[in-house]
């Protein structure tokens, strides 16, 4: 019976990167119920940075992250995972008041906000409507390589000596006599931690394991790539609507990436775009721009997980013994996965914070807010 110090269940990028920041310490086991790791929400990113993405609470982790990303350790990658990208948030005339309201959230945080007139919005996208008289621009939004990152964490995380079990779904955890005795699809196993970091299925992982389930609620979201009747310059930044009706940017390759921002309440699964929600993507982005859809060349959903308060949970569950929370990211776990591994490793650990994350609060990210 293979025991570990730790056991993970999900092999996203939550997983991975915890694991990376724990392997070598403990001995870790990754249990991943698909046959490859990352297939769900971290295979389907929309694939950038943003500090303002997540409201000013997840700020402190986005940014943290950052100069991590950019810049990461030498032994971990020889290359950062951050390139130029900025991004944009647009109003009309209507929209002012939402748009100072927006900067307002992140006054005194460092982000650097600049406010933009019609003349500089059309020196950036020569396609927008008419409507869009205003905007606010974010300049260190930045694209992630969700693909190379995830890579990288899964390789330090072997190489430091954890085990990645795919094809291994949990049946159910028991505690008793200060371990855990998991039943999965692979044999039974024991653990003296067992951490969820099962995204969508998060609850569910709570309940086969005895715990109280946080109403950790999976979302679809929709995204596009589509070929317009011109050529969309790399350089075009992540464009998005203040009132949350769209977003896109360039795919890199003449095209887009659109979503219609969706936020479609949705079971734990591998999730599939809707036709209805394709069809909303492209009336609202016809609608907002003068350029028109030649083709859509490709159409994904995935599945974002908020809890209650759309905060993350990092932390012991103060219920039962042993039973670690590494959930609820919602869709900015990629962009904050430096941050919140190393905040998620010390608290299992119990070890002084690292410096990187010192001044972020752990209190507001903690399991026992919900009991």
């Amino acid at each position: 019976m293979k025991h570990y110090d730790v056991a993970i269940v999900g092999a996203g990028m939550a997983g991975a990167s915890l694991a990376a920041e724990l392997a070598g310490t403990v001995s870790v086991g990754i249990l991943e119920a698909e046959s490859l790791p990352g297939y769900h929400a971290t295979g389907r990113s929309a694939a950038f940075w943003s500090e303002t993405y997540g409201g000013p609470w997840v700020q402190p982790l986005t940014s943290a992250s950052g100069v991590w990303l950019a810049n990461p350790p030498p032994a971990f990658s020889e290359t950062g995972f951050l390139s130029p990208r900025g991004e944009i948030h647009l109003g009309r005339a209507s929209d002012l008041d939402r748009l100072e309201a927006f900067a307002a959230e992140f006054d005194g945080t460092g982000v650097v906000m600049d406010r933009l007139d019609r003349a500089h919005i059309d020196a950036v996208c020569d396609f927008l409507g008419p409507h869009w008289q205003h905007a606010i621009a974010v300049p260190s939004c930045a694209e992630i390589d969700v693909a190379a990152l995830h890579a990288a964490y899964l390789r330090q995380a072997r190489r430091a000596g954890a085990e990645l079990l795919c094809d291994t779904s949990l049946g159910s955890g028991h505690r008793a006599d200060g371990r855990w005795r998991l039943e999965t699809s692979r044999g039974v196993m024991t653990a003296d931690i067992l951490v969820n970091a099962a995204g969508a299925w998060a609850d569910a992982i709570a309940g086969l394991s005895g715990a109280h389930a946080l109403g950790i609620s999976p979302y679809r979201r929709t995204m596009v790539q589509l070929e317009l009747d011109r050529q969309v310059p790399k350089s075009l930044p992540l464009l998005l609507d203040i009132r949350g009706h769209f977003y896109f940017k360039s795919d890199g390759g003449g095209g887009i990436w659109l979503s219609p921002h969706d936020e479609i309440p949705s079971p734990a699964t591998d999730a599939a775009p809707e036709e209805l929600d394709v069809a909303i993507a492209i009336d609202r982005f016809e609608k907002a721009t003068t350029a028109k859809v030649r083709l859509v060349n490709r159409k994904w959903a995935g599945l974002r997980s908020f809890a209650p308060d759309r905060l993350p949970v990092y932390g012991f569950d103060p219920r039962i013994s042993g039973f670690f929370w590494f959930a609820g990211q919602g869709g900015f776990g990629i962009q904050t996965a430096p941050a919140a591994a190393k905040l998620a490793s010390a608290l299992l650990l119990g070890n002084t914070p690292d410096a990187m994350i010192a001044d972020i609060d752990q209190e507001r990210y903690a399991p026992h807010r919900f009991t």
